[in-house]
Protein backbone atom coordinates (compact mmCIF):
# COMPACT_ATOMS: atom_id res chain seq x y z
CA UNK A 1 0.00 0.00 0.00
CA UNK A 2 1.30 3.43 -0.90
CA UNK A 3 -0.78 5.94 1.02
CA UNK A 4 0.94 8.89 -0.62
CA UNK A 5 -0.50 8.01 -4.04
CA UNK A 6 -4.28 7.74 -3.93
CA UNK A 7 -4.46 6.70 -7.57
CA UNK A 8 -2.25 6.56 -10.65
CA UNK A 9 -1.17 10.03 -11.78
CA UNK A 10 -3.66 11.54 -14.21
CA UNK A 11 -2.68 11.90 -17.85
CA UNK A 12 -1.10 15.21 -18.76
CA UNK A 13 -4.18 16.34 -20.65
CA UNK A 14 -6.33 15.78 -17.55
CA UNK A 15 -3.93 17.88 -15.47
CA UNK A 16 -3.81 20.58 -18.12
CA UNK A 17 -7.60 20.66 -18.27
CA UNK A 18 -7.82 20.89 -14.49
CA UNK A 19 -5.34 23.77 -14.35
CA UNK A 20 -7.26 25.63 -17.06
CA UNK A 21 -10.50 25.06 -15.15
CA UNK A 22 -9.09 26.63 -11.99
CA UNK A 23 -7.38 29.44 -13.90
CA UNK A 24 -3.74 28.48 -13.38
CA UNK A 25 -0.87 28.24 -15.89
CA UNK A 26 0.33 24.86 -17.12
CA UNK A 27 2.19 22.47 -14.85
CA UNK A 28 5.50 23.97 -15.93
CA UNK A 29 4.60 27.18 -14.10
CA UNK A 30 3.93 25.48 -10.76
CA UNK A 31 6.52 24.17 -8.33
CA UNK A 32 5.77 21.29 -5.96
CA UNK A 33 6.47 23.46 -2.94
CA UNK A 34 4.47 25.28 -0.26
CA UNK A 35 3.76 28.25 -2.52
CA UNK A 36 2.61 26.01 -5.36
CA UNK A 37 0.34 24.05 -3.04
CA UNK A 38 -1.23 27.24 -1.71
CA UNK A 39 -1.75 28.56 -5.25
CA UNK A 40 -3.56 25.41 -6.40
CA UNK A 41 -5.78 25.17 -3.31
CA UNK A 42 -6.73 28.85 -3.49
CA UNK A 43 -7.49 28.64 -7.22
CA UNK A 44 -9.56 25.48 -6.82
CA UNK A 45 -11.51 26.99 -3.91
CA UNK A 46 -12.51 30.02 -5.98
CA UNK A 47 -13.21 28.25 -9.28
CA UNK A 48 -15.13 25.12 -8.29
CA UNK A 49 -18.29 25.43 -6.18
CA UNK A 50 -19.50 23.03 -3.52
CA UNK A 51 -22.87 21.50 -4.48
CA UNK A 52 -24.90 18.36 -3.89
CA UNK A 53 -27.33 18.55 -6.82
CA UNK A 54 -26.79 14.87 -7.71
CA UNK A 55 -27.36 13.32 -4.25
CA UNK A 56 -30.43 15.42 -3.53
CA UNK A 57 -31.89 14.28 -6.87
CA UNK A 58 -31.25 10.64 -5.96
CA UNK A 59 -27.98 10.01 -7.82
CA UNK A 60 -24.82 8.75 -6.11
CA UNK A 61 -21.89 10.78 -7.50
CA UNK A 62 -19.20 8.72 -9.17
CA UNK A 63 -15.71 9.03 -7.72
CA UNK A 64 -13.99 7.54 -10.77
CA UNK A 65 -11.27 9.82 -12.13
CA UNK A 66 -12.79 10.00 -15.62
CA UNK A 67 -16.22 10.88 -14.25
CA UNK A 68 -14.80 13.57 -11.96
CA UNK A 69 -12.96 15.06 -14.92
CA UNK A 70 -16.12 15.03 -17.05
CA UNK A 71 -18.26 16.62 -14.34
CA UNK A 72 -16.02 19.12 -12.53
CA UNK A 73 -13.39 19.94 -15.15
CA UNK A 74 -15.39 19.90 -18.38
CA UNK A 75 -19.03 19.79 -17.28
CA UNK A 76 -19.39 23.15 -15.56
CA UNK A 77 -20.34 21.54 -12.28
CA UNK A 78 -19.09 21.38 -8.71
CA UNK A 79 -19.46 18.58 -6.19
CA UNK A 80 -19.17 17.69 -2.55
CA UNK A 81 -16.13 16.77 -0.48
CA UNK A 82 -15.18 13.40 -1.98
CA UNK A 83 -15.44 14.68 -5.54
CA UNK A 84 -13.47 17.85 -4.84
CA UNK A 85 -10.72 16.31 -2.78
CA UNK A 86 -10.16 13.25 -4.99
CA UNK A 87 -9.83 15.50 -8.04
CA UNK A 88 -7.53 17.81 -6.04
CA UNK A 89 -5.46 14.84 -4.82
CA UNK A 90 -5.03 13.56 -8.37
CA UNK A 91 -3.88 16.98 -9.56
CA UNK A 92 -1.43 17.37 -6.66
CA UNK A 93 -0.04 13.86 -7.23
CA UNK A 94 0.53 14.67 -10.90
CA UNK A 95 2.34 17.86 -9.86
CA UNK A 96 4.74 15.89 -7.66
CA UNK A 97 3.23 16.22 -4.18
CA UNK A 98 2.77 13.34 -1.77
CA UNK A 99 -0.89 12.99 -0.82
CA UNK A 100 -2.58 10.96 1.91
CA UNK A 101 -6.36 10.67 2.06
CA UNK A 102 -7.83 11.34 5.52
CA UNK A 103 -11.25 10.97 7.11
CA UNK A 104 -12.68 13.52 9.52
CA UNK A 105 -15.62 14.02 11.88
CA UNK A 106 -17.51 17.24 11.09
CA UNK A 107 -18.01 19.14 14.35
CA UNK A 108 -20.07 22.15 13.22
CA UNK A 109 -23.16 21.95 15.39
CA UNK A 110 -21.94 18.84 17.25
CA UNK A 111 -21.97 18.52 21.03
CA UNK A 112 -18.97 16.18 21.19
CA UNK A 113 -16.35 14.80 18.83
CA UNK A 114 -17.56 11.24 19.37
CA UNK A 115 -21.14 12.14 18.38
CA UNK A 116 -20.26 12.37 14.67
CA UNK A 117 -19.04 9.62 12.32
CA UNK A 118 -16.10 10.05 9.98
CA UNK A 119 -17.84 11.28 6.85
CA UNK A 120 -15.60 14.10 5.60
CA UNK A 121 -12.54 13.70 3.38
CA UNK A 122 -9.46 15.89 3.81
CA UNK A 123 -5.88 15.56 2.60
CA UNK A 124 -2.45 15.46 4.19
CA UNK A 125 0.05 16.83 1.66
CA UNK A 126 3.83 16.66 1.68
CA UNK A 127 6.14 18.67 -0.53
CA UNK A 128 9.14 16.83 -2.02
CA UNK A 129 11.44 19.78 -1.40
CA UNK A 130 12.69 18.62 2.01
CA UNK A 131 12.60 15.12 3.46
CA UNK A 132 10.90 15.08 6.83
CA UNK A 133 9.36 18.54 6.44
CA UNK A 134 6.08 19.43 8.11
CA UNK A 135 3.08 18.21 6.09
CA UNK A 136 0.01 20.34 5.37
CA UNK A 137 -3.69 19.87 5.94
CA UNK A 138 -5.24 20.65 2.55
CA UNK A 139 -8.96 20.62 1.82
CA UNK A 140 -11.07 22.03 -1.02
CA UNK A 141 -14.26 20.15 -0.19
CA UNK A 142 -15.54 21.57 3.10
CA UNK A 143 -18.63 23.47 2.05
CA UNK A 144 -18.83 26.02 4.84
CA UNK A 145 -17.65 29.56 5.66
CA UNK A 146 -15.09 27.96 7.98
CA UNK A 147 -13.35 26.18 5.11
CA UNK A 148 -9.64 26.60 4.45
CA UNK A 149 -8.67 28.81 1.55
CA UNK A 150 -5.01 27.84 1.82
CA UNK A 151 -3.33 24.72 3.25
CA UNK A 152 -2.46 24.73 6.94
CA UNK A 153 0.83 23.33 8.32
CA UNK A 154 0.27 20.41 10.68
CA UNK A 155 1.56 22.37 13.68
CA UNK A 156 -0.40 22.69 16.92
CA UNK A 157 -1.74 26.13 17.86
CA UNK A 158 -0.15 27.97 14.92
CA UNK A 159 -2.69 30.47 13.58
CA UNK A 160 -2.95 31.30 9.89
CA UNK A 161 -4.95 34.04 8.18
CA UNK A 162 -5.99 33.99 4.53
CA UNK A 163 -8.73 35.96 2.75
CA UNK A 164 -10.37 37.26 5.94
CA UNK A 165 -10.42 33.76 7.47
CA UNK A 166 -8.38 32.63 10.48
CA UNK A 167 -7.65 29.01 11.26
CA UNK A 168 -5.59 26.92 13.61
CA UNK A 169 -5.04 23.26 14.44
CA UNK A 170 -5.20 22.08 18.03
CA UNK A 171 -4.34 18.71 19.57
CA UNK A 172 -7.09 17.07 21.63
CA UNK A 173 -6.50 14.22 24.12
CA UNK A 174 -8.20 10.95 23.23
CA UNK A 175 -7.79 7.21 23.74
CA UNK A 176 -6.57 6.27 20.26
CA UNK A 177 -2.93 5.61 19.32
CA UNK A 178 -2.74 8.41 16.73
CA UNK A 179 -2.82 12.11 17.71
CA UNK A 180 -6.24 13.71 17.33
CA UNK A 181 -6.25 17.06 15.54
CA UNK A 182 -9.10 19.58 15.39
CA UNK A 183 -9.38 22.31 12.77
CA UNK A 184 -10.79 25.51 14.25
CA UNK A 185 -12.00 28.69 12.51
CA UNK A 186 -12.22 32.08 14.18
CA UNK A 187 -15.42 34.11 14.04
CA UNK A 188 -17.42 36.62 16.05
CA UNK A 189 -17.87 34.07 18.82
CA UNK A 190 -14.20 33.15 19.01
CA UNK A 191 -12.70 29.85 17.91
CA UNK A 192 -15.17 27.24 16.64
CA UNK A 193 -14.46 23.59 15.84
CA UNK A 194 -14.85 22.59 12.20
CA UNK A 195 -13.74 18.96 12.11
CA UNK A 196 -11.52 16.42 13.86
CA UNK A 197 -9.14 13.94 12.24
CA UNK A 198 -6.20 11.64 12.75
CA UNK A 199 -3.48 11.10 10.16
CA UNK A 200 -3.69 7.38 9.42
CA UNK A 201 -4.02 6.85 5.67
CA UNK A 202 -7.19 5.80 3.87
CA UNK A 203 -7.43 4.43 0.34
CA UNK A 204 -9.77 5.66 -2.35
CA UNK A 205 -11.84 2.47 -2.14
CA UNK A 206 -12.61 3.26 1.52
CA UNK A 207 -14.69 6.21 0.37
CA UNK A 208 -16.95 4.21 -1.94
CA UNK A 209 -19.11 3.07 0.97
CA UNK A 210 -18.94 6.43 2.77
CA UNK A 211 -19.96 8.24 -0.41
CA UNK A 212 -22.87 5.87 -1.02
CA UNK A 213 -24.10 6.28 2.55
CA UNK A 214 -23.94 10.08 2.51
CA UNK A 215 -25.66 10.25 -0.89
CA UNK A 216 -28.49 7.83 -0.06
CA UNK A 217 -29.04 7.72 3.71
CA UNK A 218 -32.31 9.53 4.50
CA UNK A 219 -30.65 10.93 7.63
CA UNK A 220 -27.87 12.53 5.61
CA UNK A 221 -28.33 16.27 5.06
CA UNK A 222 -26.90 15.92 1.56
CA UNK A 223 -29.63 13.53 0.46
CA UNK A 224 -32.45 15.79 1.73
CA UNK A 225 -31.60 19.44 1.03
CA UNK A 226 -29.73 21.40 -1.58
CA UNK A 227 -26.54 23.07 -0.36
CA UNK A 228 -24.50 25.24 -2.71
CA UNK A 229 -21.46 27.22 -1.55
CA UNK A 230 -18.81 29.28 -3.26
CA UNK A 231 -15.84 31.22 -1.92
CA UNK A 232 -14.64 34.27 -3.82
CA UNK A 233 -11.65 36.63 -3.39
CA UNK A 234 -11.94 39.42 -0.87
CA UNK A 235 -13.55 37.31 1.84
CA UNK A 236 -16.79 36.85 -0.12
CA UNK A 237 -18.85 33.72 0.50
CA UNK A 238 -22.10 32.75 -1.22
CA UNK A 239 -24.52 30.10 -0.01
CA UNK A 240 -27.81 28.75 -1.33
CA UNK A 241 -29.99 26.74 1.08
CA UNK A 242 -33.66 26.51 1.98
CA UNK A 243 -34.68 28.70 -0.93
CA UNK A 244 -32.46 31.64 -0.05
CA UNK A 245 -29.25 33.02 -1.50
CA UNK A 246 -27.00 34.65 1.09
CA UNK A 247 -23.78 36.52 0.40
CA UNK A 248 -21.38 37.48 3.16
CA UNK A 249 -18.19 39.50 3.12
CA UNK A 250 -15.68 38.88 5.91
CA UNK A 251 -18.50 37.19 7.82
CA UNK A 252 -21.04 40.03 7.52
CA UNK A 253 -24.21 39.52 5.48
CA UNK A 254 -24.27 41.93 2.53
CA UNK A 255 -27.05 40.47 0.36
CA UNK A 256 -29.93 38.01 0.48
CA UNK A 257 -32.48 36.94 -2.11
CA UNK A 258 -35.28 34.39 -2.17
CA UNK A 259 -35.26 31.79 -4.94
CA UNK A 260 -38.94 31.16 -5.67
CA UNK A 261 -39.12 29.80 -9.23
CA UNK A 262 -37.45 27.13 -11.32
CA UNK A 263 -36.02 29.79 -13.60
CA UNK A 264 -34.61 31.71 -10.65
CA UNK A 265 -32.95 28.54 -9.37
CA UNK A 266 -31.22 27.86 -12.67
CA UNK A 267 -30.24 31.52 -13.05
CA UNK A 268 -28.76 31.70 -9.53
CA UNK A 269 -26.76 28.51 -10.03
CA UNK A 270 -25.37 29.87 -13.28
CA UNK A 271 -24.75 33.52 -12.45
CA UNK A 272 -23.90 33.36 -8.74
CA UNK A 273 -22.09 30.01 -8.51
CA UNK A 274 -20.82 29.31 -12.02
CA UNK A 275 -22.73 26.01 -12.23
CA UNK A 276 -24.22 24.73 -15.48
CA UNK A 277 -27.57 23.41 -14.20
CA UNK A 278 -28.64 19.93 -15.31
CA UNK A 279 -31.23 20.11 -18.06
CA UNK A 280 -34.75 20.68 -16.73
CA UNK A 281 -33.66 21.21 -13.11
CA UNK A 282 -36.56 22.40 -10.91
CA UNK A 283 -37.08 23.38 -7.31
CA UNK A 284 -38.97 20.15 -6.77
CA UNK A 285 -35.94 18.17 -7.99
CA UNK A 286 -33.80 19.53 -5.19
CA UNK A 287 -36.58 19.63 -2.57
CA UNK A 288 -36.00 23.30 -1.95
CA UNK A 289 -38.81 25.60 -0.89
CA UNK A 290 -38.40 29.35 -0.74
CA UNK A 291 -38.50 31.19 2.58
Amino acid sequence: MNADRPSPAPASDLLDGYLRRVGLPGAGGLAADAAGLAAVQRAHSYALPFENIDPVRGTVPSLAAADLEAKLVHGGRGGYCYEHNILFADALTALGFGVTLLTARVLVGADTIASRPRTHMALLVRTPEAEGSVPYLADVGFGAPGALIEPLPLVADAEQAAEHRRHRLVRVPHEGPAPLWVLEAHGDGGWARQYAFTCEPFERVDFDGINWNIATNPRSPFSRRLFVQRALPGGVHRALADGRLTETRAGAVVRTADVRTDGALRRVLDEEFGIVPPAGLTLADVRMAAG
